[in-house]
């Protein structure tokens, strides 16, 4: 699956919260509350618009794709079968939730907010992008760098299946066929197991459940299979850039420059990168410009964020081929792990790749 950033799980936590026990505000829980009975209330099964006869036939083809990717999903990924993605909305919209994301001038640390249920995240999420901006420019102006971006799909971790569950959306029902797949998997994913306050955790292993189950789905679709492999090489490429400066950041803050020294020599090391991903652009990539606007919009938060997707998967990926390559052994040792301490949890999956 492309990199869509963090799931905008938190702003259904808060929707949680007013279900539970009301808002009485269109504040943070009220706008998520609103934002997604607005998204459900748009969602349809995917039955009835199959039976409109002045459907388009590519909406037609992508919807019955993806409920063939749905019932893959459980027959043979073990992954929930109950009501997320039956049922499709049109946002028209380009994204479903804007995450916003924020680390300080001198350290890659992303700044936290907490809630019930999933604990403290890295990201806030917003259903309307202006709300989400304006959040991004308040922190902005407490010195922090930000980044807000849209997100194509979230989970609701599985709560919201008695109101119809997570549907599908425009927001990602035209991407490629391997793209598509590994999303759905990744988000029916963290319905499976989910671990408070750690995000890397959480979103390492919906990853690793998308690349295993993609695997699997692709296994005789031989021209899919090809696109994805080619679009995954581009992206480990631009993920190897991407960590390369993530490293050198991070040796820096954590060195004995004062903070004077450690500006002027960021400021080096970001136009080094930048000229570095241009020349590696134009060499293996044909001048190929989509990463453009992400390295010039490159900030500590986003080189904050580059790790909770990734920085895990070996790990899990390892612990499915101990449990056998079966899936439902491999999520109940998920669970048991997203049950201990996060120290216990991580030092337990460190142990795994060594």
């Amino acid at each position: 699956m492309a990199s869509v950033g963090l799931a905008g799980t938190a702003a259904l936590a808060a929707a949680a919260v007013c279900l539970g026990s009301g808002c009485s505000t269109l504040g943070y829980y009220g706008q998520a509350l609103q934002g997604h009975l607005e998204l459900m209330h748009r969602a349809r099964p995917v039955a009835d618009w199959l039976a409109e006869p002045d459907m388009s036939p590519h909406l037609r083809e992508r919807l019955a794709l993806a409920q063939r990717m749905r019932d893959f999903a459980s027959r043979e990924l073990a992954l929930p079968d109950n009501r997320s993605y039956r049922a499709y909305a049109d946002l028209q919209r380009a994204a479903a939730v804007w995450n916003v994301v924020a680390a300080p001038e001198l350290s890659l640390t992303l700044k936290t907010w907490c809630f019930p249920v999933m604990g403290c995240v890295g990201y806030r999420g917003y259903f309307d992008r202006a709300a989400a901006q304006a959040l991004g420019d308040r922190l902005q102006g407490e010195g922090f760098e930000v980044s807000v971006y849209g997100v194509p799909a979230y989970s609701s971790l599985g709560w919201s299946n008695w109101i119809g569950g997570d549907p599908l959306l425009n927001t990602f029902i035209d991407w490629p066929e391997g793209d598509l797949a590994r999303l759905i998997f990744h988000e029916l994913a963290h319905q499976v197991a989910y671990a408070a306050d750690d995000t890397t955790f959480n979103e390492s292993f919906a990853t690793a459940v998308e690349r295993l189950g993609g695997d699997r789905w692709l296994a005789d679709r031989p021209q899919a299979r090809a696109e994805l492999a080619r679009a995954d090489r581009r992206r480990a490429e631009f993920r190897v850039l991407m960590q390369t400066q993530r490293e050198r950041l991070l040796a820096l803050y954590a060195g004995t420059l004062d903070d004077a020294a450690k500006r002027a020599r960021k400021a080096e090391l970001m136009s080094q990168w930048r000229a570095e991903y241009a020349q590696f652009k134009a060499q293996h990539w044909g001048g190929d410009a989509s990463y453009d606007g992400v390295v010039a919009r490159a900030n500590n938060a986003s080189f904050g964020v580059q790790a909770a997707y990734h920085e895990l998967v070996p790990a899990f990926e390892r612990l499915f081929a101990r449990e056998g390559g079966d899936f439902p052994r491999f999520y109940a040792e998920v669970r048991r792990l997203a049950a201990l301490p996060k120290a216990e949890r991580r030092a337990t999956l460190d142990a795994i790749v060594r």
